[in-house]
């Protein structure tokens, strides 16, 4: 393979197609393997297929990520939220995908009624189950679950206490919820990128 190691531009050649096969970030052309994107070119020695990792790679969510979702919808089996950025690099996830948390994956033990987890609007920690045809979510495990969330009578934030309940420091209305440890820890901004908490 040519230009194994260092950076490669696109349309520039890696080898031919009876070297290696193409991968993320390559294409076939006439017998020969090209990138597709700038970046830096990885043979996997087993399968014999190189790929090119962008150097500006435009983030994308797969299995296995953590995410900041915002809830749209609640359906008598459904949780439906839009993706708003990865809890790992604060990115935001191109074109807010819409996610689904159906309820066997909403925690690690029974839940009868969605309603009684989370609110329309609150802010989720999940992980992702499947990124691809649909967003699939998951907010069972430890950190999963809502990070912020609003009275359901005034809308002001609501304050985790001790006992991991929220409380409204306005109306002094207690809610109940899904809390995540990180509850308060995060804010997302109006571009949905993460900030810690002051």
């Amino acid at each position: 393979m040519k230009n194994s190691k260092g950076l490669v531009l696109p349309g520039e050649q890696l080898g031919t197609a009876e070297e290696i096969a193409p991968g993320r970030g390559t294409y076939e052309y006439k017998g020969a393997v090209y990138a597709s994107v700038m970046g830096y070119p990885q043979v996997e020695p087993e399968s014999k297929t190189v790929s090119v990792h962008a150097l500006h790679e435009i983030p994308h969510i797969s299995e296995g990520d953590i995410v900041y979702a915002r809830v749209e919808e609640i359906k008598p089996m459904l949780l439906v939220t839009t993706v708003l950025c990865s809890a790992t690099t604060g990115r935001i996830v191109p074109g807010y995908p819409d996610g689904t948390v159906h309820i066997s994956k909403a925690k690690d033990s029974y839940v009868d009624r969605l309603e009684k987890e989370f609110a329309v609007g609150d802010m989720i920690k999940a992980r992702i189950l499947q990124g691809y045809p649909a967003v699939k979510l998951s907010t069972q495990g430890p950190g999963m679950g809502v990070v912020s969330a609003r009275c359901q009578d005034c809308h002001a934030l609501l304050t985790k206490l001790p006992d991991g309940k929220l409380v409204c420091t306005r109306c002094g209305r207690r809610e109940e919820r899904l809390v995540s440890s990180d509850y308060g820890k995060v804010v997302l901004s109006a571009d949905a990128s993460t900030t810690p908490s002051a």
